[in-house]
């Protein structure tokens, strides 16, 4: 019951996610450049969080991971304002180097979470 909460509340914020996404007037009808970084951050938030919903992460890694994610965001932000509403290749570049590296971060977080031994359960007193 507890993971079938996880599943449906991981489902609701991707889907909430995406819906803002499209309907953020800060992204509607701006540079393609601004559009693939913006895109790739909340895809990357999603991935983050399926991943603590199905366990592979825990809640405070993913926590981390859109923190960072919302930090390149805000990046992309300040370098299109300065921009007159668009960014450069080389800032997109730079943009989409620091998503792989929180791409990759996850990735490392998925596999030390697997290969990490699986708790034992607690003796049960009465034998049953």
């Amino acid at each position: 019951m507890k993971s079938a909460i996880k599943v449906i509340t991981g489902l609701l914020v991707i889907a909430f996610s995406l819906q803002s996404l499209a309907e953020d007037p800060k992204i509607k009808g701006d540079h393609p450049r601004r559009k693939q970084v913006v895109n790739r951050a909340q895809n990357q938030k999603a991935k983050n969080n399926a991943a603590a919903v199905n366990g592979k992460i825990t809640d405070k890694q993913a926590k981390k991971l859109d923190r960072q994610d919302n930090r390149i965001e805000r990046q992309e932000q300040r370098e299109a304002a300065a921009n007159g509403g668009h960014i450069t290749k080389g800032e997109q570049k730079q943009l989409n180097r620091e998503e792989n590296h929180v791409n990759q971060e996850r990735r490392n977080m998925e596999k030390r979470d697997a290969a990490a031994p699986a708790p034992t359960p607690a003796p049960n007193p009465t034998g049953n």
